[in-house]
């Protein structure tokens, strides 16, 4: 992307400039979210950038605050439109999936701060739970500021985060899995599934595994999750077989999943993003986005 320029007088409009591309990575993690959409959230970001461009300089002490105020003013409100749109969607709705390659995981785009697993508990927050756990919790906007943006008092937005804070410890796991265990974990679990072995996918499940597929009414895709390790073994295990009798083998890899291990899979012209969520040893939850709106730039050779 270009950088962006703003017109005045030349020095101070590369030191913003470059001020803001230095914010810009987190600026789209706020925006990302709220969304769950890389591509809205690039879109609110570059309308913050010109909000900046627009304002009185001088009237800014702290341009990161300024910044992440902006953003999440206008993702709140893009949120309303957003979930809106959801209550028509076609089946099971998860958000777009941010993938890199595996071997960048050093400098992944996004972390463990807009995990997918997050972005599934998000969900199912009011809009400004979800707005003053993010800001204040996970960016570390302070109360007051984050009650300019969600328009209530910082006492209220205090409340409202403490009850956000709930709903995520309670839907997030409890051990994760560190970068190497859950590496291991997901590379089992695609030898376990390539070869049938029924067993060994039991192993790899946890009893009580969910797996939601997103196939947006554009691609086939389950309408509910599955819910039980044996269900979820036996589903993608009929997965492989059907593939197998139409003589597709799919071609699949490890990718780095919005600062996770996941898997990226082709087959049959359709792109299949995996995100796995891992607790205790365990995978816990697999996510399936297959909707080819969301995985856009995905191609068998790369992200």
């Amino acid at each position: 992307m270009n950088q962006p320029h703003h017109p005045g007088a030349e020095g101070d409009g590369a030191d913003i400039a470059a001020e803001f591309e230095a914010l810009r990575p987190q600026l789209t993690r706020v925006a990302y979210g709220m969304l769950g959409s890389l591509a809205e959230a690039e879109d609110i970001v570059q309308e913050a950038w010109l909000r900046l461009g627009r304002a009185d300089r001088a009237e800014i002490d702290d341009l990161r605050a300024w910044l992440t105020t902006v953003v999440g003013r206008l993702a709140l409100d893009a949120l309303g439109s957003a979930r809106a749109r959801r209550e028509s969607y076609v089946g099971e709705w998860l958000p777009e999936p941010v993938v890199e390659e595996y071997e960048a995981a050093d400098t992944p785009t996004l972390d463990e701060a807009v995990s997918t697993a997050l972005l599934v508990v998000l969900e199912r927050l009011s809009p400004a739970e979800r707005t003053a756990f993010l800001l204040h919790d996970v960016f570390d906007l302070p109360f007051e500021k984050v009650a300019a943006v969600v328009g209530r008092s910082p006492a209220a937005v205090r409340q409202l985060a403490t009850r956000a804070r709930a709903h995520v410890e309670a839907g997030q796991p409890r051990f994760p899995a560190g970068a190497e265990e859950e590496a291991r974990i997901v590379a089992a679990f695609a030898v376990a599934w390539q070869e049938g072995d029924h067993a060994a996918l039991l192993e790899l499940l946890d009893p009580d595994a969910v797996m939601r597929s997103d196939g947006g009414g554009k691609v086939p895709a389950a309408g509910k999750p599955l819910v039980g390790a044996d269900r979820i073994a036996r589903a993608l295990m009929g997965f492989a077989r059907a593939a197998a009798r139409q003589g597709v083998e799919p071609d699949g890899r490890l990718a780095r999943v919005n600062g996770s291990t996941g898997l990226v899979i082709h087959e049959r012209g359709a792109t299949n993003v995996y995100s796995v969520t891992i607790d205790a040893g365990r995978i816990t939850a697999i996510d399936i986005v297959r909707n080819p709106d969301k995985l856009r730039g995905l191609t068998e050779s790369g992200p």
